[in-house]
C-alpha cells in the first residue's frame, strides 16, 4: 500500500487594493507599460511647462486695475483688466444701471437648470416650473413691463445671452431630434425620405451659414413690414441645426435595440408608441448617454458663432470690452483666458454629471 505525500500549495500574491491613492495611481497612470510611458512623459512635459506659466500667471501677475501697473518691467499676466472690464464681459452691453436683471435672471435659470439635474425633481411640476422662470427671465430681460424699462434683444449679452441660447436650444431641439431620428427608421418611404434629407442637408453646412441665413437672408423672405426678432432667429437656427446632430446620434441608439425585444412587445399588444416610449427609447437613450452630453457641450460651445450676427456673448462680448478701449487691448491674452476658465466650468460639470447619470444607469440595471 502506497502513501501519498502531502504536497503543499504555493502562497499565491496577496491581492491588490483596490481602493486609496496608490490603487488609483495603478489604475489609471500606470496600469500597463504603455500607460506608464504617456504618464512619464505628459509628466515631463508639464514640468516644462508649468513652472514658466505659472511664474507669468501667478509670481508676476498684476491683480490691480491699473494699465502702468500691467506694463511695467517684468510684470507678468494683468488679470487687472478683468476687474476694470468684468461687467461687460459678463453682461455685455446692457445698459449699467439695470444690470441687476440679467444677473438676477441668469441665477434664476441657473437654479433652474441645477433643479432640472436632480432626480428626485422629475416630476410634472417640473415642466410647469420651467415655463414659469423662463417668463420671468424674459420679464427681467426685455423689460416694457412692471415698471421695468425696456431693453431690446440686441443689447442682451455675455454670460446671460449665452446660457439662454443654450439651455433653450437643447431642450427644444432634443425632443425635435427624437422624431426625426424615429421617422428614419419608419416603415413610410415619404416620412423617411423627409427625415433623410433634412439630416443630411443640415450636417452639410457649417453653423455659420445657418445662423447667417435666420439673420440676413430670412427676413428677405418675409412681408414687407413683418419682422422676427434676431434673438428667436438665431435661437430656431441653432435649434434646427442642433436637432440634426442630435438626431443622428439617438439613431444609433435606436439600432442598438435587438428587433426580438420590439417583436416582443408586439406579441403582447403594445402599440408602436408604447413600444418605443416602454422598452425602445429607455435602452436606447442609455447607450447613446455619452454621444448625447458630448452633443450638449458642442451646442453650448457653438453659441460663440452668434458674434457673426451681432449678439454677443461671451467672446463677443470680450471683443467689445477691449476693442472700445485702446488702453486695456493688449491684454486679450487674459480676457480669454477667463472665458475659457467659464466655458471649462460649464462644460465640466455637464461632463461630470453625464458620468453620475450613467452611473445610476448601470446600477438600476444590476438589480
Amino acid at each position: 500500500m502506497t502513501t501519498q505525500l502531502f504536497l503543499p500549495i504555493p502562497a499565491r500574491p496577496a491581492p491588490l487594493r483596490r481602493a486609496g491613492a496608490l490603487a488609483w495611481l495603478r489604475a489609471n497612470l500606470f496600469g500597463n507599460r504603455s500607460s506608464a510611458f504617456t504618464t512619464l512623459i505628459l509628466g515631463a512635459l508639464l514640468l516644462y511647462v508649468l513652472p514658466p506659466f505659472l511664474d507669468w500667471a501667478v509670481l508676476r501677475a498684476s491683480w490691480r486695475p491699473s494699465v502702468e501697473a500691467c506694463r511695467a518691467d517684468g510684470a507678468g499676466a494683468c488679470w487687472g483688466v478683468i476687474t476694470e472690464k468684468y461687467r461687460i464681459i459678463l453682461l455685455g452691453r446692457y445698459p449699467f444701471d439695470e444690470q441687476w436683471r440679467p444677473l438676477l435672471a441668469t441665477l434664476l435659470m441657473l437654479g433652474l437648470l441645477m433643479l432640472s439635474c436632480v432626480r428626485a425633481c422629475w416630476k410634472p411640476w417640473l415642466a410647469a416650473l420651467w415655463v414659469v422662470v423662463l417668463s420671468l427671465y424674459f420679464v427681467l430681460m426685455y423689460g416694457n413691463t412692471l415698471g421695468l424699462s425696456q431693453v431690446e434683444t440686441d443689447r442682451w449679452g455675455g454670460l446671460p445671452l449665452t446660457i439662454l441660447l443654450a439651455s433653450l436650444s437643447i431642450a427644444l431641439s432634443f425632443p425635435l431630434a427624437l422624431l426625426i431620428a424615429l421617422g428614419r427608421r419608419a416603415s413610410l418611404p415619404a416620412i423617411r425620405t423627409l427625415c433623410t434629407v433634412y439630416v443630411e442637408l443640415v450636417r452639410g453646412v457649417p453653423l455659420v451659414s445657418v445662423l447667417f441665413m435666420a439673420s440676413f437672408m430670412f427676413p428677405l423672405f418675409m412681408p414687407q413690414g413683418f419682422s422676427i426678432d434676431v434673438l428667436l432667429r438665431v435661437l430656431a437656427g441653432i435649434t434646427l441645426f442642433a436637432a440634426a446632430y442630435t438626431a443622428e446620434v439617438i439613431r444609433g441608439g435606436l439600432q442598438s435595440v435587438p428587433l426580438g425585444q420590439v417583436e416582443a412587445a408586439a406579441t403582447l399588444g403594445l402599440s408602436y408608441w408604447q413600444t418605443q416610449r416602454l422598452v425602445v427609447l429607455p435602452q436606447a437613450l442609455s447607450t447613446v448617454l455619452p454621444g448625447l452630453m458630448n452633443n450638449f457641450i458642442a451646442i453650448f460651445k457653438d453659441t460663440s458663432l452668434v458674434t457673426i450676427v451681432s449678439l454677443y456673448e461671451l467672446t463677443g462680448s470680450l471683443s467689445l470690452a477691449l476693442n472700445s478701449d485702446a488702453d486695456w487691448r493688449p491684454f486679450k491674452i487674459e480676457g480669454y483666458l477667463f472665458i475659457a476658465l467659464i466655458y471649462f466650468v460649464f462644460c465640466f460639470a455637464m461632463s461630470r454629471y453625464s458620468l453620475w447619470v450613467e452611473r445610476h444607469i448601470r446600477q438600476d440595471q444590476q438589480r
